[in-house]
């Protein structure tokens, strides 16, 4: 069994309040949830409204296919979201 997590961290500079940011996330959360299958949540850094952490983890039976899954959501992650992507750290273990 081969398990893939990533930590990404998004800065929303348009984002004024924890209700707004919510809605972001929720949104982000919910199509990467869909589309991939994968388990996904806001991390960390729940009270900072501009600032937004979220992890997903994957299960696969190949190092490969989890890097790629991984690459993937970020991309998918990334346009969909006004968001800028800061930093990705994801391990495969």
């Amino acid at each position: 069994m081969i398990v893939g997590t990533c930590e990404v961290t998004f800065r929303a500079e348009w984002v004024s309040s924890l209700k707004e940011k919510r809605m972001v996330v929720k949104s982000l959360v919910e199509k990467t949830r869909h589309k991939f299958n994968v388990s996904v949540a806001e991390v960390d850094l729940q009270d900072e409204h501009k600032m937004i952490v979220i992890g997903f983890a994957c299960v696969t039976n190949e190092k490969r296919h989890a890097d790629s899954m991984i690459q993937h959501i970020l991309d998918f992650m990334e346009k969909n979201t006004e968001a800028e992507l800061i930093s990705a750290e994801y391990e495969v273990f």
